[in-house]
């Protein structure tokens, strides 16, 4: 579950604003009298108008993030990685730049998008987040398909970005798993990351090649992205 102070900043916004979709709209009552003329709220000109008073509150929040770990999490061993793919790529973020892994929900587009990986914005609890393409970001092939036919469940990573909360959805979740700290570090010294982008290093992962992610890169584009 999110925490209620992650989502603090949306449901701040979402308090400023006449969340009227909420209430009367298609997830309210259906009692607008806008709703017969636009089918969908995100039809609607004040959805629009709300989303993008979100992204201009991303674009001015400049929370202080501390680059420096803790002692503590200086003398662990292991570092917790979750596991995800993109087509037939396999990456893993670390747990510290993330929120919750959550169930794939309906992306809006927005007129005038403000960059390439920016999709929209999905609603979460009644909030409006920012819904990001790692794809995009990570310069990855969008349309190569998975390396199996299994069954998987794409989902959503809620991602604790500079200014609040993001999304972004991926194709399947492996899960969270602790990586030796030898091999990460043998991984990022291998240069073999050198020319993926925001990639701290490759490491062997159940017979896979796994891209491990520079989460301070990454949010940094992240942050540059919704503004």
């Amino acid at each position: 579950m999110i925490p209620s102070d992650t989502l603090n900043v949306t449901h701040e916004d979402a308090r400023a604003i006449d969340d009227c979709w909420n209430r009367i709209g298609i997830h309210g009552d259906k009692s607008c009298p806008l709703l017969e003329e636009h089918i969908h709220c995100r039809n609607c000109s004040v959805y629009s108008a709300a989303a993008t008073r979100l992204l201009d509150r991303y674009a001015l929040q400049q929370d202080e993030r501390d680059p420096v770990a803790t002692q503590a999490e200086a003398e662990l061993k292991t570092r917790s990685l979750l596991m995800f793919r993109l087509g037939e790529e396999w990456l893993g973020l670390a747990t510290r730049s993330l929120v919750e892994v959550a169930p794939l929900q309906a992306i809006h587009s927005l007129p005038h998008q403000r960059s390439r990986a920016l999709l929209g914005v999905a609603n979460v609890r009644g909030a409006l987040v920012a819904c990001l393409s790692l794809v995009e970001l990570l310069d990855l092939d969008g349309n190569a398909a998975p390396a199996t036919g299994a069954r998987v469940m794409p989902r959503m990573l809620i991602i604790a970005a500079q200014g609040g909360p993001v999304v972004v959805p991926v194709d399947e979740v492996d899960g969270i798993h602790a990586i030796d700290e030898r091999i990460l570090d043998a991984a990022s010294r291998s240069g073999a990351q050198a020319s993926a982008k925001y990639t701290r290093g490759v490491l062997p992962f159940k017979g896979r090649s796994l891209r491990w992610l520079d989460e301070e890169q990454l949010l940094s584009a992240v942050s540059r992205s919704l503004t």
